[in-house]
């Protein structure tokens, strides 16, 4: 009797434990729930909030460096030609302070892929250091 609840403790320690990881992983790129709902918003003002001082911006084939109210112009002009649907995250990547995310934007009846690349200090808050959408190629 012992023996079985030993091994059912067993068992069940090891079904968690992939969660417990998956968990900690979602939570460590929480940094990017607000972010990909203001995408999928198209909610450029709240977005901005997490753009660095300065940062490299790309949409569709054009590519700056610019400030963020800048950056907040060429979005908001991206915004008002491709109406956001939705915004769907398709892969996540991390290390140490360095954030990724690649995601594809249905907007205007288009499909967009996003790319995005923030950094924190230590101790602070993540900032969007580079800003990309480009028009989704079909895969055959």
């Amino acid at each position: 009797m012992k023996k079985t609840i030993i091994l059912i403790l067993a068992a069940l320690a090891l079904f968690q434990a992939p969660r417990a990881m998956a968990q900690e992983a979602d939570a460590s790129f929480a940094v990017f729930t607000p972010i990909t709902r203001y995408l999928a918003q198209g909610d450029v003002n709240a977005l901005s909030s997490w753009f660095a001082d300065n940062l490299d911006i790309t949409v569709i084939s054009t590519t700056r460096n610019c400030s963020r109210n800048q950056a907040i112009q060429i979005l908001h002009t991206f915004f008002r030609s491709y109406t956001p649907r939705s915004f769907e995250v398709s892969h996540r990547a991390s290390e140490g302070n360095k954030k990724y995310l690649v995601g594809i934007l249905n907007a205007g009846g288009e499909m967009f892929e996003v790319t995005i690349y923030a950094t924190a200090a230590e101790g602070e808050t993540y900032k969007i250091q580079q800003f990309g959408i480009s028009r989704q190629t079909a895969v055959y």
